[in-house]
C-alpha cells in the first residue's frame, strides 16, 4: 500500500522524501485546494519532481479546483508542463478541466480528486471507466462501504487516513464561499466549520471534527485492496509531515498497529482533542467532534529532532545500487550498475595496464565503487571480475563509478514519452436563449405543494422521498415532473433508489448531482437533469455531460452572472435564482450529536453573529445546513439575460402561502426585495 505524503512546500516535500513517502502531492500556482500554501513553482516543480524519482517517489499534481473559462487556457498550459515534466498523475475535480487535459495531455494519467465527491460504486467504476486510474474515496465513508468500492471500482483505491476532516463532503461545501467569498471548490476555504455555533442550548464547536486517524487499520486496509494511504497536511508545518510521515512508514513497513507510545507521538504532532476513527468503523456521534486550543503548542524539541532528517542534505534513505565490475587484459574496464527493479545502465572506462610493480586488488576495487558518500545511492552489492596482474587507476575507478551513477541518475529522471498537444478549437455552441428564463421549482416538503405553483413551472422538482407521499397523477397534468436524487448515499442504496424511479411512470425527469446517480438512471428514458451538486463552472464541464447523456445542467451557484452569460450552452441552462442554497451536507448529524434530533423536521445552526442557519434532514441520516438568508434576484434584470433556459425557485422552509408570495414576484415586475435576503454570489462571484 502506497504511502501519499503532503508536500505544501519544498521543505515539507524534504521531509516527506527523507522520512519514508512512497509517494508526495503538491501544488503548482494558484490552480489547486490549497491555495494559502506555499506550493511551488515553474522553477521548483520540475526540480522538485527530479528530486523525486531520483529517490523512487511518485509524484501527483494537484489541479483539484473549479474552473472558470478565462482559466482553461493556463490550466492547459499547467498540464501540458506538468506531462513534460513527468508527473506521474495529475488529481482533478473538475470534469471540464478532465476534458480538456484528454485533448492536450492525452497521455497523462489522471485521478479523481475527493472533491469529486465519490462515496458509491456506481461512480468509481464509471470513473475508472472514464479514464481515471484512481478514485481519491470520500472521507466519510465506512471500512465496509470502501471494502465495496475496492473489489468492483476498476480502478486504484485512494484513502484518507490521518489528518483533518472537513465537516461536510469534499465538493460539496459551499459555507466558506457563501458567507465570505472564498470557496472551498477553489482552494480559498476560510474554514467556518472552525468557529462556535449554537444549537438550542447546545453552544461550542458543533461543526468542528476531530482529525481523522486509521493507523490501527492499515492491515485491514491492505487486506481489502486499498492501493494508497493519504495523509492530509499540506498546510502543517515541514516537521509534522516528516514526523507523521515516519510513523507511518515503520507500520507500514512492520505490519503492526501503533504502539501507545507512537500514538501518543501522532496526538503530540497534530490534533483536535484526540482523534477520531468514527467514519471508519461507522460509529458517527458527538465523540467526533473536537477542537484545538488557541494555547496549543507545537513539540518543538521533538520537532528539531525530525528537522534533522532532513536538513542540509540529510540522506536517509538513499537509492540501493548493485555494481558488476569486468576488469580484464586487452578490454576497456566496464561497470554496470543495476537498480533494484531491474533497469541499468553499463559504462567503458580505460583499457587496464599491465601491472609493473602492484596489481590491483578486488580488496582495493570494491572499496572504491563503494564510495557513493555525497550521492542519493548507496551500493547494496558488488560483483566483480578481476584478472590477475592488471593495474587501474584510483582515478579511472573513481570516473567509472560517477559516470555509472550519473546515468543511473538520468535514467530515473528520464521522462515517459507522452504527447503534448495543441488545445483544438472548441466545438460550436447551440445559440443561448435570449428571453427570459421559464421558472421551475423545488420542493421540500408535500405541505409547500399547490396546484397553482405546479401550473406555473415548467418543471417541478420533487425529492425521491416524496414520490409515494403525493399524487403524481394530479401534478403531472400541471406540469413535468422531476425526481431528485439525493446528493449522498450508499452502494446498497443505488437497487432501491432505480426501483422507485421505475414504479413511477408519470415522472419525465431524474435531477442527478453525483456521478454516481448516472448508472442509476441509465435506461429509465427519463430525461437527466444536472443538479448544483456537479459543480457546473466552464463550458467544457457542459459538454462533457451532454456527453455522458446528459440533458439540462444547473450552473453552479459560485459563478456571477457575466461567468453565467457567457458560458458556452453546450447545454440548455438552469440556475437558482431564490431560495435558501445549501452550505453543508454532513455525515455527522449536529442535530443527532446534540440530543436534539427532531425525527425529520430540522432544526436551527445559530453562529456568533446571530444569523439562524436551517438544518434539513437529508437521507440516510445526513444533515443539509441552509443558508441563513434566502437568495432574491425577482427585483434585478441581469437573471433574465444570462442565457439560461431555466431559473429555479428553491423552496425549504418556506410555506405553500410564501411559495406563492415569491412565485408571483418572479412573474411580476419590479417588486422590491423583501426585508432579509441575500444577493448570494450572483454579482461577486468567489475567489
Amino acid at each position: 500500500m502506497e504511502l501519499l505524503s503532503p508536500a505544501g512546500s519544498p521543505e515539507a516535500l524534504l521531509a516527506a522524501v527523507q522520512n519514508g513517502a512512497d509517494a508526495v502531492y503538491m501544488g503548482l500556482g494558484s490552480f489547486n485546494a490549497r491555495r494559502s500554501a506555499r506550493n511551488f513553482t515553474d522553477e521548483t516543480f520540475p526540480q522538485a519532481v527530479d528530486y523525486c524519482h531520483r529517490h523512487g517517489v511518485k509524484v501527483y499534481l494537484t489541479l483539484n479546483t473549479l474552473l472558470t473559462d478565462r482559466e482553461l487556457p493556463e490550466a492547459a498550459e499547467t498540464l501540458r508542463k506538468a506531462s513534460a515534466w513527468g508527473v506521474d498523475a495529475v488529481l482533478v475535480q473538475d470534469w471540464g478541466l478532465w476534458l480538456l487535459a484528454r485533448q492536450v495531455a492525452p497521455d497523462q494519467p489522471l485521478h479523481a480528486s475527493t472533491q469529486m465527491s465519490l462515496h458509491t460504486l456506481a461512480g468509481a467504476r464509471l470513473a475508472a471507466e472514464l479514464g481515471m486510474e484512481r478514485v481519491v474515496l470520500a472521507r466519510e465513508l465506512s471500512a465496509h462501504d470502501t471494502e465495496v468500492i475496492c473489489r468492483r471500482c476498476g480502478a486504484e483505491v485512494e484513502v484518507f487516513g490521518h489528518g483533518a476532516l472537513c465537516m461536510c463532503y469534499s465538493g460539496q461545501c459551499a459555507m466558506s464561499a457563501m458567507i465570505g467569498g472564498r470557496s472551498g471548490n477553489r482552494g480559498t476555504c476560510a474554514q467556518p466549520c472552525r468557529l462556535p455555533y449554537a444549537l438550542g442550548e447546545k453552544r461550542g464547536y458543533l461543526l468542528s471534527l476531530k482529525d481523522n486517524n486509521l493507523s490501527p487499520y492499515l492491515r485491514q486496509m491492505e487486506e481489502m485492496g486499498v492501493a494508497c494511504l493519504k495523509i492530509e497536511g499540506r498546510m502543517k508545518r515541514p516537521e509534522y509531515v516528516g514526523a507523521v510521515t515516519g510513523i507511518y512508514r515503520r507500520l507500514l513497513d512492520e505490519k503492526r498497529p501503533p504502539s501507545p507510545a507512537e500514538s501518543a507521538q501522532l496526538e503530540q504532532a497534530f490534533s483536535r482533542s484526540g482523534f477520531t476513527d468514527g467514519y471508519w468503523t461507522g460509529h458517527r456521534g458527538a465523540a467526533m467532534f473536537g477542537m484545538r486550543p488557541e494555547n496549543a503548542r507545537w513539540p518543538e524539541d521533538w520537532f528539531a529532532q525530525v528537522r534533522k532528517t532532513y536538513e542540509n542534505g540529510a540522506e536517509n534513505r538513499p537509492v540501493a545500487v548493485d555494481f558488476t565490475c569486468r576488469i580484464a587484459a586487452g578490454a576497456r574496464a566496464l561497470l554496470t550498475a543495476a537498480l533494484p527493479d531491474g533497469r541499468q545502465v553499463t559504462v567503458d572506462g580505460p583499457v587496464p595496464e599491465a601491472a609493473r610493480s602492484r596489481s590491483l586488488t578486488e580488496e582495493e576495487l570494491r572499496a572504491r565503487l563503494q564510495k557513493t558518500g555525497g550521492t542519493e545511492f548507496v551500493c547494496r552489492r558488488i560483483d566483480i571480475s578481476l584478472e590477475e596482474g592488471l593495474m587501474l587507476s584510483a582515478g579511472s575507478i573513481n570516473a567509472l563509478r560517477r559516470e555509472a551513477l550519473s546515468r543511473l541518475r538520468a535514467l530515473l529522471t528520464e521522462k515517459p514519452p507522452r504527447r503534448v498537444l495543441d488545445t483544438p478549437a472548441p466545438p460550436p455552441a447551440p445559440a443561448a436563449c435570449t428571453g427570459a428564463p421559464k421558472l421551475t421549482a423545488s420542493v421540500t416538503y408535500a405541505h409547500q405543494l399547490t396546484p397553482e405553483l405546479a401550473k406555473a413551472v415548467d418543471y417541478l422538482y420533487l425529492p425521491l422521498a416524496l414520490l409515494d407521499a403525493i399524487d403524481l397523477e394530479e401534478y403531472a397534468g400541471y406540469t413535468r415532473l422531476c425526481a431528485v436524487l439525493p446528493r449522498v448515499f450508499r452502494t446498497e442504496d443505488e437497487a432501491a433508489f432505480r426501483k422507485v424511479l421505475q414504479s413511477h411512470p408519470r415522472l419525465s425527469a431524474v435531477a442527478v448531482s453525483n456521478l454516481g446517480h448516472l448508472p442509476i438512471v441509465a435506461g429509465l428514458g427519463l430525461e437527466i437533469r444536472g443538479d448544483m451538486g456537479l459543480n457546473v463552472f466552464n463550458s467544457l464541464s457542459l459538454l462533457f455531460l451532454g456527453q455522458l447523456g446528459v440533458t439540462a445542467a444547473t450552473v453552479s451557484p459560485e459563478l456571477r452572472h457575466q461567468q453565467v452569460r457567457d458560458l458556452s450552452k453546450y447545454l440548455p441552462c438552469e440556475a437558482v435564482v431564490y431560495g435558501r442554497l445549501p452550505l453543508m451536507i454532513t455525515e455527522n448529524c449536529p442535530l443527532r450529536c446534540s440530543g436534539q434530533c427532531s425525527h425529520g423536521n430540522g432544526g436551527t445552526l445559530t453562529d456568533r453573529t446571530g444569523a439562524a442557519f436551517p438544518l434539513l434532514c437529508a437521507h440516510g441520516c445526513r444533515s443539509e445546513i441552509q443558508n441563513s438568508k434566502a437568495l432574491y434576484l425577482a427585483d434585478k434584470p441581469q437573471w433574465k439575460k444570462c442565457g439560461l433556459t431555466w431559473a429555479r425557485l428553491r423552496f425549504t422552509t418556506e410555506t405553500a402561502e410564501e411559495a406563492l408570495d415569491i412565485l408571483r414576484r418572479y412573474q411580476g415586475e419590479d417588486f422590491p426585495a423583501p426585508a432579509d435576503f441575500t444577493r448570494g454570489l450572483f454579482y461577486r462571484g468567489v475567489e
